[in-house]
This record gives C-alpha cells, structure tokens and sequence, in this order.
C-alpha cells in the first residue's frame, strides 16, 4: 500500500510540475493543484451531486439487470447440455459485437433518456457475467455430480448443492468485471449520448473551453472506478469466505 501511495504521489507531483517547465501548456494540462482546487469547487455545486446520482443510478440499475439476467441464464444454459450446444454459437456470435456499436439504435429507440444507457451497460455487463457462470458450470466435479445423482437429488438439490457452490467463484468474477464495465459504459454513454451524468456534464466542459474542471471530473470518474473495484473486491472476498483462494489470501 505505502509503495502504491508512493507512485500516486510522484504522479501528482509529474502532473503539478510538467505544466510549469514548457513542455506541455497549461492551457491543455493545467497543474494538478488547480484541478484539485477545481474539483472542491465542484463538490459545493448541487449540479455535480446530480450529476454523480445519474451516473450511479445508471450504473446500479444497469449493473444489477445484467447480473440477475447473466446468472440465469448461464445455470439453466449450463445444466442443460443440449441446451449449451445449441446456444454456443450464438453466444459466441453476439458477446465479441461492441456496445458502443448499439449507441445509433439506442438513440433511435430511446433517444437521450436513461433507458438507452440501460441498454448499453446491460448488453456489455451481460456477457461478462453469463460467460463466467457456464464456465463455472462447466468446471462441475463429475465426481460431484455422479455423488449427487446416486443419493438421488432433484434439478434444484443439483443446482443448490453442486452446481452453484462450484460455479459461485465464476459468478463473482463476472460481477467484479461486469461491475468496470457497467460503469466504463454508463459514462460512455452519457459522454456520447448526451445521457444525464457526469458524461455529460464532462461533453459540456469540454465544449465550453473548461480544461481544469474536464480534468476534475476525469478525476471524479477515476475515483469512481476505485471505488468501485475495492467494493467489489469486498464482496467477493465475503461471500467466498469458504473458497480455499480467500483463506490462501487471508493468510499471506
């Protein structure tokens, strides 16, 4: 940690001195205390805190269809097998097709309303969850399940005592990924769509010639997106409290 802080402060330090030696100009770069300065200025702005509950209400909306959706769909796909070979393709098909591809249909279906940056982020978090899940799935001990089928479990006994004990580290990797791109695409979204949030408010900055409050909230975003991963970081190491690579780390 203290080697971690070490490099933040030698970047912030980079970025305060480079604009004063000529090489970059500070009307493109300014130093980072003026950014900082900037940045409390914004905090004393309601139509920042609006802006930040747009992107988090986006983000969690968006974040929580995806992850509902995505685990279904994977463990009735994964314990089906016919059902896995016939949706493979399809899958395969569709997952590699970028979201910000959907921005036109979006646009047209929902123009600038909430709506298509639910779109976006569910269609992009969506797949980082399902391929996780059949992945879990498919790493099922057969010893496991041949257990399971001699002491005569039913679909859902399967499902609850076998299937997802082994999948569910699968499924919270797929949360902690989906969760950096929900949010990599809420703010895309608002940035290109014109959607409410800090996207736009950054478009908006941008175009009016206020470089030190674009870094501002490029700044904001990036806490953001820390915050975000050492939450679900959190909740991964909490509800895999059992699983042998938490305890490994708890131990180091």
């Amino acid at each position: 940690m203290l080697r971690g802080l070490a490099g933040l402060a030698g970047l912030v330090a980079v970025l305060e001195v480079l604009p004063h030696t000529g090489l970059v100009s500070p009307d493109y770069l300014p130093p980072a205390s003026e950014t900082v300065r900037t940045l409390g200025s914004l905090l004393a702005e309601p139509t920042f805190w609006t802006a930040l509950g747009d992107t988090l209400t986006g983000w969690v909306l968006g974040l929580a269809v995806a992850v509902v959706a995505g685990v279904a769909a994977g463990v009735v796909i994964g314990s089906v097998p016919v059902l896995r070979a016939v949706t493979a393709s399809t899958i395969e098909f569709l997952r590699p097709i970028p979201s910000v591809a959907l921005i036109p249909v979006a646009v047209l279906l929902y123009g600038t309303d909430l709506r298509s940056k639910l779109l976006l982020v569910v269609y992009a978090s969506f797949w980082q969850v399902i391929v996780q899940v059949l992945a879990g799935m498919q790493d099922v001990d057969p010893v496991a399940e041949d257990t399971a089928r001699s002491y005569r479990f039913g679909t859902w006994g399967r499902v609850r005592h076998v299937l997802w004990p082994t999948a569910l580290p699968y499924v919270m990797t797929g949360v902690r990924l989906a969760a950096t791109v929900a949010l990599i695409l809420t703010i895309t979204a608002e940035l290109v769509i014109g959607a409410p949030g800090l996207g736009h408010e950054i478009a908006v900055a941008q175009v009016s010639g206020a470089v030190p409050e674009v870094y501002a909230l490029v700044l904001v975003t990036g806490l953001l997106g820390v915050a975000v991963n050492l939450a679900a970081r959190a909740v991964e190491r909490r509800a895999l409290h059992w699983h042998q690579s938490v305890r490994t780390e708890v131990t180091a």
